[in-house]
C-alpha cells in the first residue's frame, strides 16, 4: 500500500483530481491556488543555489579540463541535434496536417502588443554576466551556469592542496542542497493539484475545440517526439530501455506539466536522475542544469508549428528557404529561451519577424497556449532526463 501510495503516483493523482475540480468546481479551484503558489516559491527559493552548486561540483568532479571538454562536446551535441530534430518533425506535420488552411477565427487580436520582442544580440549577452552576483539576485540562470563553469574550470587548474577545503565546502552545500529539495518534493502533489485546477478553472477546456486542428499537429508532435525519437537515441545511443527510465523519472514530467517551467522543475529533475535514474553526479549536475536553459524540444516544435499556421492563416505561402530559416530562427530561439511559464511566446516573435509573418497572428493561438506550454515543458524536461542519461552511459 505504501508503494501505491509514493510520491509519483499521488502526483499523477493530484493532476487528474485537479483537473476534474477545475471542470466542476471552478470557484473552489481558484479559492486554493495559494496552495499551488507556495509550492512554486519553495521550489524558486531552492533553484539559484542549487544551479550554481550543482554546475560547479559536476565541474570539478570531473578533475581535469580535458574530460570538461568529452562532457561537454556530447551536451551540446545532443541538445542541438534533438532540437533540430523536433524542430524538422514539426515542420513536416505542419505541412502535412496544414492546420491553417480555410481557418475561420472569431478570436480578438489582443495582448500581442505587450509581447516582449528580443533581438540575437541580448539573447548573446544574456549569456555573460557583468556581475554574477546581479546574476544571482535576479535569477538569471544562464549567466549564474556560465559563471559556475568558468569558476569550474579555473579551480580545476589549480593544485589540488589548496582547493580541497574549498572542494568539501561546495560538496557539502550541494548535498544539503539536494537534502532540502526531498523535503520540497514531498508537496508536489499538494502543489501539483492546486496548480492545475487553478489553470482548469481558468482558462476552461472549451477554448481547445476552435482551435483543435492546431492542438492536434502540436500535440501530436510532441507525442512523437517524446516517445519515438528520443526514445530511439536512448535505445540505440543509450543503450537502456526508455520507458523504464521514463517510469522511474515520471514525477519530474509530471511537475513540468503543472508548472510548465523547466527552471522550477529543475530541483525534483536534478534528484530523480542521480536517485533513480543513477545517472553520476558530475553528469547530471552539468548536463540537467544547462538543458533547462539551453535544451527546449518541446518548445521548439511549437515555434515551428505556429508559424507555419499563422503564416497560412494569413494565406501567406512559405517557400523552402524560408521554412530553413525558420528551423535556424526556432533552433536559436528555443535555445535562448527562459525556462519559465510563456517564454515560447516571447521567443515566437523571432521566428515570426524572421520570415515576415506578422506578428498580430499570436493573438489566435494565445487562447490554448498555456494548456500547450504545459505539455511541451513535460516533454522538454524528458529532453533533458533523456540527454543526461545518454551522456552518462556514453561516458562510461
Amino acid at each position: 500500500m505504501k508503494k501505491l501510495l509514493n510520491t509519483e503516483n499521488l502526483t499523477l493523482i493530484g493532476i487528474i483530481s485537479g483537473f476534474l475540480l477545475g471542470v466542476y468546481f471552478p470557484d473552489f479551484s481558484k479559492k486554493i491556488q495559494f496552495l499551488g503558489e507556495i509550492f512554486l516559491t519553495l521550489l524558486k527559493l531552492i533553484i539559484v543555489p542549487l544551479v550554481f552548486t550543482s554546475v560547479f561540483v559536476a565541474i570539478i568532479s570531473l578533475g581535469n579540463i580535458k574530460r570538461f571538454k568529452n562532457l561537454g562536446t556530447k551536451t551540446f551535441m545532443y541538445y542541438f541535434a534533438t532540437t533540430g530534430f523536433s524542430i524538422i518533425l514539426g515542420l513536416i506535420l505542419v505541412n502535412l496536417i496544414k492546420p491553417g488552411e480555410n481557418f475561420q477565427t472569431s478570436f480578438t487580436i489582443e495582448n500581442v502588443s505587450k509581447i516582449e520582442t528580443l533581438s540575437f544580440k541580448e539573447l548573446i549577452w544574456n549569456i555573460i554576466p557583468s556581475n554574477p552576483f546581479e546574476s544571482f539576485v535576479k535569477g538569471k540562470i544562464l549567466q549564474i551556469i556560465f559563471f559556475s563553469v568558468i569558476f569550474g574550470l579555473s579551480v580545476l587548474t589549480l593544485d589540488k592542496n589548496k582547493i580541497s577545503s574549498l572542494i568539501n565546502f561546495f560538496d557539502a552545500l550541494n548535498h544539503a542542497l539536494i537534502n532540502l529539495t526531498k523535503w520540497i518534493i514531498k508537496l508536489t502533489p499538494v502543489g501539483v493539484f492546486s496548480l492545475v485546477s487553478y489553470t482548469v478553472a481558468e482558462v476552461g477546456v472549451g477554448i481547445l475545440f476552435p482551435l483543435g486542428k492546431y492542438v492536434i499537429t502540436v500535440i501530436l508532435g510532441l507525442l512523437i517526439h517524446a516517445f519515438f525519437t528520443l526514445a530511439l537515441l536512448g535505445f540505440f545511443l543509450g543503450k537502456y530501455n526508455p520507458y523504464l527510465y521514463l517510469i522511474k523519472v515520471r514525477e519530474a514530467l509530471f511537475l513540468a506539466f503543472s508548472t510548465a517551467s523547466s527552471a522550477a522543475t529543475l530541483p525534483v529533475t536534478l534528484e530523480l536522475a542521480e536517485e533513480k535514474g543513477k545517472i553520476k553526479n558530475e553528469v547530471a549536475g552539468f548536463v540537467l542544469p544547462l538543458g533547462a536553459t539551453i535544451n527546449m524540444d518541446g518548445t521548439a516544435l511549437y515555434e515551428a508549428v505556429a508559424a507555419v499556421f499563422i503564416a497560412n492563416i494569413y494565406g501567406i505561402s512559405l517557400s523552402f528557404s524560408q521554412l530553413f530559416i525558420i528551423f535556424l530562427t526556432a533552433t536559436l530561439a528555443s535555445i535562448g529561451a527562459a525556462a519559465i511559464p510563456g517564454a515560447g511566446l516571447v521567443m515566437l516573435t523571432l521566428v515570426l519577424t524572421s520570415v515576415g509573418i506578422p506578428l498580430e497572428g499570436m493573438g489566435i493561438i494565445l487562447a490554448v497556449d498555456r494548456f500547450l506550454d504545459m505539455l511541451r515543458t513535460a516533454v522538454n524536461v524528458w529532453g533533458d532526463l533523456t540527454g543526461a542519461k545518454i551522456v552518462d552511459k556514453l561516458l562510461n
